[in-house]
């Protein structure tokens, strides 16, 4: 089973996929049982992960993206390690805040966070720095500075998936998220989860 849903959540590879490479080993298993399974376990791995996961460098990139339900809002630290991702049904300023505000209560505050220029993000953190007292010139808006976090989009973008609802969207990327947190900080870590590091 966990291999099944590390595959799923490493790999852009669909659920018949990972059905038919399980075949191939001997374990039969239908892919909409593998769906189930991502669908369970994915949520309770990202919890875990918040869980050990306290620590952030001082100076934050945020970036939202676009799903195929969605936006997203991931954030990342200056050592491109991620923070925290949240799946919004809106892209606005609300969501933009609401998500720094989160980062904050667990993380502290940051002094610097370095955005693209949406017009979302740059009123949400105008918002931030008069409601926690940062610094004002801790924002920074710039595409090229944000290009750590641009990338990070891609093991996202790469997957065609079009989510049939906004649970099923949240608990997929949770996990795979995580999962990639995982890989980005140290391979080793992956054993505590239950999956291999090759």
């Amino acid at each position: 089973m966990t291999v099944a849903v590390g595959y799923y959540l490493r790999y852009a590879l669909s659920y018949r996929d990972i059905s038919e490479i399980l075949r191939e080993r001997g374990v039969n298993v239908h892919h909409s049982t593998i769906y189930r399974w991502v669908q369970e376990y994915a949520p309770i791995l990202y919890q875990i992960w918040k869980k050990k996961h306290k620590k952030a460098y001082y100076k934050w990139r945020i970036d939202e993206t676009y799903i195929k339900i969605r936006g997203k809002w991931s954030a990342i630290d200056a050592d491109g390690h991620t923070l925290d991702i949240w799946l919004r049904k809106q892209r606005d300023n609300h969501s933009a805040y609401a998500f720094i505000k989160r980062l904050i209560k667990q993380f502290g505050k940051p002094q610097k966070v370095i955005t693209d220029q949406a017009p979302s993000t740059k009123v949400a953190m105008a918002k931030v720095i008069k409601g926690f007292k940062l610094k004002p010139d801790c924002h920074c808006t710039s595409k090229y500075l944000n290009n750590l976090i641009e990338q990070d989009h891609r093991h996202i973008k790469v997957r065609k998936t079009r989510y049939q609802s906004i649970n099923t969207a949240k608990n997929t990327l949770k996990g795979i998220e995580c999962i990639y947190a995982l890989y980005k900080k140290n391979r080793r870590s992956l054993q505590i989860y239950g999956f291999s590091p090759c």
